[in-house]
């Protein structure tokens, strides 16, 4: 039977009765408060959320004056048009943006109703995406959602914001949302935070919940104290497998599970548990609320409200490959996608067959341009690349770790489960040949060999490879509690890896970065502090776990059925 917690819940301390659940206790509250006459409610919401369902049940207040702020915003051809230079032609990646919500509201008709507003009288609610820029009212409530919802309602048949795509492919929206609406979205409810009065969470349709912000910034600020976990999320692929299934227990009718994300902040979310009532939010209003707690000021400093580290698990156990891929260095990223930073990554091998392996960089003495030009031919053609011509094909057992520096080449092969470690901007993954496959959605996936040739390191070749990124691990300290180990990451990472083997304890300091973990070995162990500032913290085999870097010092210790048995952390921050 599976330990894992798919439902990791912070439990809160003193908020109990500022929490209410479903759309008559949420109603009821609001009335309470709507002390006047002539009053505004504001429902401003993140793109996604369902306005329409709250619609229907606000509308049952009996407001004299209902105003949609959608209504005011550019529509169809001119939003797109407005988005185009950052959504680009490509299928998959398009350029971060500095826009702000405003740019995309037409000044004549916000001014328009917002002097509309000053002669209403009666109960008026302004509800839609953008509701604050109209005015922040006599109460304010803010609707958010998560990123993994807002997909699900894309693959459901939802639009993007104020277009009428519902039938666009998947990776089109993703992208239009990952580049445009999430990060216009992210500085509107950023410069808003101040006026809440309320948050809703609509994550579960017609099942809202809502807390008053004092509420909501306590929770977060207790959640940045104490260790955490986020909500993990699973995902099918056309080369996914059934380890994730097992270990997770996760639907036995599902063809397979590719991806598990449960490091991931920007598109996780977290569980604030008031009581018996779990207020689901977003885990990135926590860096956006607690960047130094949760990050560490020299962190904070480095990658600003962005969280740096990102764990996941890539299921290929009775699978397929990965697609053979290539991610972008430093400085390419910076000029021709606008990122600050890059995914250097690493695979850990968390289970293995016999025949697992590991694609990683180039064989030495290869001809690089006909590499380039037979790459080419399989995507144009579909004539089979012969990869292990050119890549290495290194054998891959449990507990290995294959280092990854940006522009070096790899892939796993079937049957193994990797623990992904790196740093967080996962999209931007140049794949270079797909072993001739569709995606589930049946078209062929994206290829991206234009980009790909421009970034490959030809220097990480078969001698340089197996010298720098193959168990490159290093003893630390070892004594008769424990062993520790620097597993990398490599010279241009940011992220630092360190593996512990212990059967009782091990005393750990979060070296002023925030802290992500893996129980990578062993059934169950406890973090705990050393002075009583939060406590105890459970974790089962598999679970990625944080640390806030606030905490400073810790104590992992086994538990459970692992207590006296050897266990294994994976531990990554920023150095």
């Amino acid at each position: 039977m599976s330990t894992y917690n798919l439902y990791p819940k912070i439990d809160i301390k003193g908020y109990d009765d500022k929490i209410f659940l479903g759309y008559e206790n949420i109603l009821n509250e609001i009335k309470s408060k709507m002390n006047k006459d002539d009053f505004i409610v504001v429902l401003d919401c993140y793109v996604g959320v369902d306005s329409s369902e709250l619609l229907n049940s606000f509308k049952n207040i009996g407001f004299d004056n209902i105003i949609f702020s959608d209504d005011y915003a550019l529509k169809e051809e001119k939003l797109t048009e407005k988005m185009q230079d950052y959504l680009t032609d490509d299928r998959v990646f398009g350029i971060m943006n500095t826009k702000k919500l405003k740019e995309f509201f037409i000044d004549e008709k916000l001014q328009k109703v917002k002097n509309k507003i000053s002669t209403l009288k009666g109960k008026t609610l302004i509800y839609g995406v953008g509701a604050s820029l109209i005015t922040t009212g006599d109460l304010y409530i803010y609707a958010d959602i998560s990123r993994w919802e807002i997909q699900l309602r894309y693959r459901n048949g939802m639009t993007n914001w104020n277009v009428s795509n519902a039938n666009a492919p998947i990776l089109e929206k993703y992208k239009r949302g990952f580049f445009m609406e999430w990060r216009i979205a992210d500085r509107h409810k950023m410069e808003n935070y101040k006026n809440f009065d309320y948050v809703l969470d609509t994550n579960k349709k017609n099942k809202p919940k809502m807390i008053t912000a004092e509420a909501f910034f306590n929770g977060l600020l207790q959640a940045s104290q104490k260790p955490f976990r986020l909500v993990p999320y699973f995902d099918s692929g056309v080369w996914g497998g059934q380890w994730l299934k097992e270990v997770c227990g996760l639907d036995r009718n599902r063809e397979n599970f590719a991806w598990g994300f449960d490091g991931v902040p920007e598109e996780n979310s977290i569980l604030l548990n008031y009581g018996n009532i779990a207020f689901e939010t977003p885990a990135i209003n926590l860096v956006f609320c607690q960047p130094e707690n949760l990050l560490g000021e020299r962190v904070y400093a480095r990658f600003g409200k962005e969280f740096p580290i990102r764990f996941d698990f890539l299921d290929t156990m009775e699978g397929g490959n990965l697609s053979l891929q290539v991610h972008p260095l430093t400085e390419y990223i910076q000029e021709t996608f606008g990122m600050h930073y890059t995914q250097d990554e690493s695979y850990y091998i968390l289970d293995a067959k016999e025949d697992s392996v590991v694609y990683l960089g180039v064989k030495e003495g290869i001809d690089r341009e006909q590499m380039i030009l037979d790459l080419k031919e399989a995507q144009n053609t579909g004539k089979p690349f012969d990869a292990e011509k050119y890549v290495n094909k290194i054998q891959a057992k449990k507990h290995d770790h294959f280092l990854i520096p940006a522009g070096t080449i790899h892939c796993s092969g079937k049957n193994t489960v990797v623990l992904e470690i790196s740093a967080t901007p996962y999209i931007f993954t140049f794949k270079l040949w797909d072993w001739g496959r569709l995606g589930l959605d049946g078209l062929p996936r994206p290829i991206h060999i234009e980009h790909g040739e421009k970034v490959i390191n030809f220097g990480a070749d078969t001698k340089w490879v197996k010298e720098n990124l193959v168990n490159h691990i290093k003893p630390i300290e070892e004594n008769d509690k424990y062993k520790e180990e620097s597993t990398g990451l490599s010279n241009r990472h940011s992220i630092e890896t360190r593996r512990h083997i212990f059967k009782d304890e091990v005393i750990h300091e979060t070296f002023g970065s925030v802290n992500v973990l893996n129980l990578v070995e062993g059934e169950e162990v406890t973090v705990e502090s050393l002075n009583g500032e939060f406590e105890p913290f459970v974790v089962h085999y598999a679970e990625t776990f944080i640390i806030p870097a606030c905490v400073e010092k810790y104590k992992i210790k086994t538990s459970g059925k692992s207590k006296g048995k050897q266990v294994a952390t994976i531990k990554a921050y920023i150095r």
